[in-house]
């Protein structure tokens, strides 16, 4: 994976870069989603100093804590030459990485922090307590704490009184943006169509490791029948992988908020009903921590009058791969661990407007500011963007809105829209309806718009009616 091109990732080299400038040693935490280049970063930015890197081992019920702390010191012994030693303490073993990192600069990367430190209830004391008393003391020391259970580090580092006022950055990697996800297929050499890249994105979404795995001399339906759909392809298997590693207990209750946001987004109300959980502290901690691990998103709605958050808010699955896990891998798993034909409908199903449509509008979303960018807008202008909506009253209108912005006086109306063909004016009567729905405060202006995938009819474009029409080959 080292030897592809690395890609992107420029505000979060230079947040790094910066805390070298620094006088004094820097304690920083980087999260985010698995697969989405979390070491890779680390890896990049290190590359220029003396570096070590020490990697928990994977969870499992036979892995003890004892286990952990001895692959602790046989990766010391490794990278230090200090002699292995086999010790009860971790303290012990940090002391001694200390003793072999007192002066100089030097970047150390705890990878997978949680798996290192989870049965193990005096882990972050004594890592606590090293950083205090011994780390810091080097000026020129960086220790990194990283990991994809991003819940764990929230509640156990960020929001912990022990490491309270010690941490000098935390970084939450995203997924690439669509143009930095293009720039890594065409580094491997990927020559499809922009169509080809958004058959990819669709599925992959911005997760490097995933786009790292496509193979240039295949068309985009080749590489997702192998990818997806054969018994060794890192997408049949990730799926399991996810969940084995970072879900543990909760892993079940998961599954199924996950399952439920499937076919679009829901309020928690909904979930709930639907997964039969009960409305408690659970259920929230439960949402709250896949959030954290970026697999769903929370999208409030607020008041266009005075442009305040409502209370009311949407959950919806963000991420693009366990939705088409879900509902084209799995229901196909027996036949493809038994090698069966798989449906001959199967691409066209894969490829309906219903479930690409939630793709696209992922993929959308979650690059908002290349949409600022074709619309000439300065974030500073901006008071409210997000999927909008506004439930049904006695005087109003229900209301579902894919994206809107509000900019001062103006609204822009984003119509996110996948079609495998050209768009008809019938898309100008659905924005149309929407605009109706809306109570719009005086002195404020509609600005529709139109965001697609596969072109637009001459029919759309003579009307004249969408203040800007934005091509997504235009994004990448």
């Amino acid at each position: 994976m080292s030897k592809t091109l690395f890609v992107g990732r420029c505000n979060e080299l230079e947040k790094l870069r910066n805390l070298t400038r620094k006088k004094t040693s820097s304690l920083v935490v980087v999260y985010g989603r698995r697969r989405v280049g979390k070491s890779r970063l680390i890896e990049e930015f290190s590359k220029k100093f003396r570096f070590l890197r020490f990697s928990g081992l994977t969870p499992s019920k036979k892995i003890t804590a004892q286990d952990q702390k001895n692959e602790f010191a046989k990766q010391l012994s490794k990278q230090t030459g200090f002699p292995y030693i086999e010790s009860k303490d971790w303290g012990d073993l940090f002391s001694i990485l200390d003793r072999e990192t007192k002066s100089g600069r030097v970047i150390i990367l705890f990878d997978e922090i949680s798996w290192m430190g989870s049965k193990d209830p005096l882990f972050l004391g004594k890592l606590k307590n090293a950083w205090d008393m011994e780390f810091k003391s080097n000026p020129e020391l960086m220790l990194i704490l990283c990991g994809s259970v991003s819940s764990w580090i929230e509640k156990n580092i960020l929001n912990s009184t022990g490491f309270m006022g010690r941490i000098s950055s935390r970084l939450q990697i995203q997924e690439l943006s669509l143009s930095e996800s293009s720039q890594l297929l065409n580094s491997i050499g990927f020559r499809g169509s922009e169509y080809e890249k958004f058959k990819i994105l669709s599925i992959t979404g911005g997760i490097p490791r995933y786009l790292e795995e496509i193979q240039p001399h295949l068309t985009a339906d080749k590489n997702i029948q192998q990818l997806c759909f054969q018994q060794d392809g890192i997408l049949f298997r990730e799926f399991d992988d996810i969940f084995s590693d970072l879900f543990s207990q909760r892993s079940f209750t998961y599954k199924k908020i996950i399952y439920s946001l499937t076919n679009g987004f829901k309020e928690a109300e909904e979930i709930a009903e639907e997964t039969q959980l009960s409305r408690g502290n659970y259920f929230s901690e439960c949402l709250n921590d896949l959030i954290q691990l970026g697999f769903i998103r929370r999208d409030f709605t607020w008041s266009i009058k005075t442009k305040k958050n409502s209370k009311l808010s949407h959950f919806r699955l963000s991420d693009n791969y366990l939705r088409f896990y879900l509902k084209y891998i799995e229901p196909n798993r027996s036949k493809i661990i038994n090698r069966f034909a798989i449906p001959h409908n199967l691409k066209s199903m894969i490829f309906s407007d219903s479930i690409m449509g939630l793709q696209f509008e992922n993929l959308i979303l979650l690059n908002r500011h290349l949409i600022w960018e074709q619309l000439s807008m300065d974030l500073d202008d901006i008071t409210n963007d997000n999927p909008f909506f506004q439930r049904p009253t006695k005087n109003i209108k229900g209301c579902q809105i894919d994206y809107l912005i509000q900019n001062r006086n103006n609204l822009f109306i984003c119509e996110i829209k996948f079609s495998r063909n050209p768009i008809g004016r019938e898309v100008i009567e659905e924005v149309k309806e929407k605009t109706r729905r809306i109570s719009l405060p005086r002195g404020y202006s509609f600005w529709p718009v139109l965001i697609h995938v596969n072109g637009v009819t001459d029919a759309v474009i003579e009307s004249d009616y969408f203040c800007k029409i934005i091509d997504f080959s235009s994004l990448l």
